[in-house]
């Protein structure tokens, strides 16, 4: 690979390519490090200061035109994401003049926080055991994965939105901080993270509040949005080819480009859509869009069943990604 300083075939390049495989080892071990020194809440917290300085209060007087609230919050995210990407090339520069099994475990160890698939997988098994309990435990589990309203759904629509919250993250917490880290190692894994977390909070269309303040995200976030687009196109579409071939549907493929563009996003669509048809159910969000409309209604074994390919899908894109390096 570019960003490897010896022969990716050797000993060395072959310990430095286990670092995906440990990263994944590590999440499902041990989990998120702490809050106080884990990279995306550092980013988070930037984006929250960053945010509330850019993004006009909903209702309040306009200081700067919308191409300026553009244009500032375009520099704001180019600024950081630049220094994001450059502490972490330092890093990495350092790592690779160590001994190479070093470089693999320490390359391993901050890639983990950058990645999240076990807190994922085991937060949408959580909604399944809350609805077993009750319909508003179930909702307010469901409250954690996603950011819309949950307090008007069915029994079967959280159901829907877990699945859908799963499929969608897979591509954002696995595959795509994967795609980037095999390409320009750990500064581009660093890079999505902050751009999908950037977003996250500053990705709306419209209002929404931001310590405490309610804001309009019309401008303020338009530069995030596109850019976690861009850099998810590919990874987006190589989560449901994966999805597709683990669960054994590849027959399936001749149907999702269909299926994908019945969603607003140009990323979500394609894992969220692979998984409705490859289990053979419908997922929906009301009044928005729904995905392999003639499939039935999803049951609590089919968020088993979405979990367990989930899984093998994110195993598989970690063998590739090992794959990868070392070719």
């Amino acid at each position: 690979m570019i960003w490897l300083p010896f022969d990716s075939f050797g000993v060395e390049g072959a310990l430095i390519a286990c670092a995906p495989a440990l990263a994944l080892a590590i999440d499902r071990l041990l989990g998120e490090p702490p809050v106080r020194w884990h990279p995306v809440v550092w980013m988070g917290r930037w984006l929250v200061w960053a945010g509330a300085r850019l993004a006009p209060a909903a209702g309040a007087p306009r200081v700067l035109s919308d191409a300026r609230v553009f244009w500032v919050a375009a520099l704001a995210w180019c600024a950081a994401a630049a220094a994001i990407f450059a502490a972490a090339w330092l890093f990495q520069t350092w790592v690779l003049t160590q001994p190479a099994w070093l470089g693999a475990l320490a390359l391993g160890l901050f890639l983990k926080p950058l990645m999240a698939w076990a807190l994922l997988h085991d937060e949408v098994l959580a909604v399944e055991r809350a609805l077993a309990e009750s319909l508003p435990a179930g909702r307010a589990q469901l409250a954690r994965l996603v950011s819309r309203d949950v307090a008007g759904l069915s029994p079967h629509e959280v159901r829907e939105s877990a699945i859908e919250s799963l499929a969608e993250n897979l591509n954002d917490s696995l595959v795509a901080p994967l795609f980037w880290f095999v390409l320009l190692g750990l500064p581009g894994a660093a890079l999505f993270r902050f751009a999908n977390t950037a977003d996250a909070m500053w990705g709306y269309r419209g209002e929404r509040t931001l310590a405490g303040v309610a804001r309009d995200w019309t401008w303020a976030g338009k530069w995030a949005a596109r850019a976690d687009d861009a850099l998810a196109w590919l990874p987006a579409r190589l989560t449901a080819l994966l999805i597709a071939c683990v669960a054994g549907a590849l027959g399936v493929l001749r149907r999702l480009p269909a299926e994908a563009r019945r969603t607003p996003s140009p990323n979500g669509g394609w894992p969220m859509g692979a998984m409705a048809l490859a289990l053979g159910v419908h997922l929906r969000k009301p009044g928005v869009y729904t995905l392999n409309a003639a499939g039935r209604m999803p049951e609590p074994a089919d968020t088993l069943r979405a979990c367990a390919i989930g899984s093998r899908t994110a195993l598989a894109a970690t063998l590739l990604a090992c794959a990868a390096l070392l070719v």
